[in-house]
């Protein structure tokens, strides 16, 4: 049903007892986006001529890397039984990193699709997802995809579900997102089984914002569910929050680009456009009211807390004000980022940013370059550690080059973290043997089938942050998946190690490392360090330090340039003549001569062997 060929299509026409909010959680890669797709076709939201694979991921970053970033809402109308259903669909992210994107979303809902894939199975992003929307007490619907896939096995996934979550075997919906096979048995599905919102038509106004974005020409654009009552364009509305008014000056349904309409009714989610400057009066979890009849606020939500920090530099300095103008434009529509101004020694002014998680991170760098052109310099990310003074006073510091003196400290705290691995039984070994190395505590394994386990650890979030990631899905074949939760500080053995080039400290190269593994990493970071610092007319000294003991060193050797060359003749003393004076030239060189250290050198703290 088009609803944008009807001329006699009022919005308050869609009972309360017709409306169904759902969204769609799965791990990432397993067709989430796709199913979205199919779904806004069978009901005619997006035409043929306009179709486009993963219509609802809008962001340039999103569809070159193949993943879903930001939720994203759709409302869909669906014939059912003589009825017209207003089905308020949310895609979103998959990936562990954007779980704040998920928890907002499943808050305006009722109820959530499921979605495994029939050939890898239940991961353990679907673990962590499922228990966020059983949190929420959300209605599930379980749903196998791929089914159409050679090495698909329903069958096997439709027992690890029931083992997992409690699903019966014959329950799921078996479908292919890709070919569009069985989509429309998913409609009933939703109708039938996720209940309707459990608002008061009759009650005065209340409305939860769960997302907000920033759009150049109209403003802030803020998502709402209305829980009680409606909104009409052109009333006034009051923030709980801040206490501020604002009029509605546009509203109505993300279809999936905005669709003006009148007024927003009780259970039904939609766009306001009210005139705010920024985001961030847009608090997500804010409560809303009509001007002057307040209400009593709805619960929201804890704010995003940054689990990594890194440090963004313009290459040249001249580019400071290009940079902090692009940070800005993108935290208008990513408020989960926190940015700080920061100057270095080495790097000069620049920002500390803090993100949800190194994907995340990632993708903050990637838009900065694509969409605002921006050169910069990425430090290494670190993680915030809670310092207990010798005073008694704690502090929590995000920033290694900022860490005092040892015996300024009685007690470092870093963050933990519990992790769930899914692993087929074949790699568990080596992850065994990688997470004992990142200093991990195993707390549980339980068995999925014959083949699969899930296995659960207590370790450092400082020991995920760079390569975790990537060397657990290298030593799986790609099979392993890994989701993590906060899990408070405990105390450690840790220091500060400083880089040192010619005896001068790079503060931006500075880590935080445990103190049995300090040596090693110093002498690897210099050995690599030596592979990217570009050889001067001068020899560069490479260090690695914690206080004032040097624990590793690498040197780079000066270019050697033959000055005795011209000396074809006579005593041996002219040569040496020549090499002594140009042996006090390079002396002199080292001490004005400037070390410059390319991007490489701070991607190699990433990248630990």
């Amino acid at each position: 049903m088009d609803i944008r060929q009807k001329s006699n299509f009022d919005i308050k026409n869609f009972k309360r007892e017709n409306i169904r909010n759902f969204s769609i959680i799965a791990h990432i890669d397993h067709g989430k986006s796709t199913l979205a797709d199919r779904m806004l076709e069978m009901c005619e939201t997006i035409s043929s001529r306009k179709k486009q694979e993963q219509v609802l991921d809008k962001l340039q970053v999103e569809r070159e890397r193949g993943i879903t970033v930001k939720a994203q809402t759709a409302s869909l109308f669906y014939q059912h039984e003589s009825e017209t259903y207003l089905l308020n669909l949310i895609d979103t992210p998959g990936h562990v990193d954007f779980s704040y994107e998920v928890s907002r979303s499943l808050s305006a809902c009722q109820g959530a699709l499921l979605l495994v894939d029939a050939v890898q199975g239940v991961q353990a992003q679907t673990m962590a997802n499922f228990y966020l929307a059983f949190e929420n007490d959300l209605t599930i619907v379980p749903v196998i995809n791929k089914i159409d896939m050679q090495a698909a096995d329903p069958d096997r996934v439709a027992a690890e579900m029931n083992k997992a979550f409690d699903v019966e075997p014959g329950a799921a919906i078996l479908i292919s997102a890709k070919t569009g096979l069985n989509i429309e048995q998913i409609f009933p599905a939703i109708i039938n089984q996720i209940p309707a919102p459990s608002g008061n038509e009759e009650s005065e106004f209340k409305a939860l914002l769960f997302d907000s974005w920033y759009d150049e020409y109209r403003g802030v654009i803020c998502l709402i569910e209305v829980v009680d009552g409606n909104i009409k364009k052109g009333e006034k509305i009051t923030s709980v929050h801040s206490g501020d008014t604002y009029e509605v000056l546009d509203i109505g349904l993300m279809y999936p680009d905005p669709f003006a309409t009148d007024a927003l009714y009780t259970g039904q989610v939609g766009y306001i456009i009210c005139g705010m400057k920024t985001v961030k009066e847009a608090r997500v979890g804010d409560t809303f009211h009509r001007y002057k009849k307040p209400v009593e606020a709805l619960p929201g939500f804890k704010p995003a807390k940054s689990m990594v920090f890194a440090g963004i530099y313009p290459v040249e300095a001249s580019e400071f004000e290009l940079i902090r103008d692009a940070i800005e434009k993108l935290t208008l529509n990513d408020p989960s980022v926190h940015v700080e101004k920061e100057s270095s020694a080495a790097l000069g002014l620049g920002f500390r940013c803090g993100f949800l998680g190194l994907l995340h991170m990632e993708v903050f760098r990637q838009r900065l370059e694509q969409e605002y052109d921006a050169n910069i310099i990425a430090t290494s990310p670190t993680v915030p550690y809670r310092l207990v003074h010798t005073s008694g006073e704690e502090e929590i510091i995000d920033n290694p080059s900022k860490f005092p003196e040892q015996s300024k400290i009685s007690d470092i705290l870093e963050p933990v973290i519990t992790a769930t691995i899914v692993t087929p039984r074949e790699y568990l070994g080596n992850i065994m043997k990688l997470c004992q190395e990142r200093r991990a505590e195993q707390t549980d394994m339980t068995y999925l089938d014959e083949n699969r386990i899930v296995v659960k650890y207590t370790m450092p979030l400082n020991e995920i942050v760079t390569d975790f990631y990537d060397k657990l899905k290298s030593l799986s074949a790609g099979y392993a998946s890994f989701d993590y939760e906060e899990s408070g500080y405990q105390s450690a053995d840790l220091v500060k190690m400083n880089i040192l080039l010619n005896g001068k400290q790079v503060d931006a190269l500075s880590v935080i490392v445990h103190r049995e593994k300090a040596y090693n990493i110093g002498c690897k970071l210099t050995a690599k360090l030596r592979k990217v610092i570009p050889r001067q007319m001068f020899e560069v000294a490479i260090q690695a330090a914690i206080g004032a003991k040097i624990i590793a060193r690498e040197t780079v050797s000066a270019m050697r340039k033959n000055v005795t060359a011209k000396c074809y003749g006579g005593d041996i003393t002219r040569k040496r003549k020549l090499l002594e004076k140009q042996k006090k030239g390079k002396k002199k060189l080292k001490q004005i001569g400037n070390v410059e250290v390319p991007q490489e050198a701070f991607l190699t703290i990433l990248e630990s062997d």
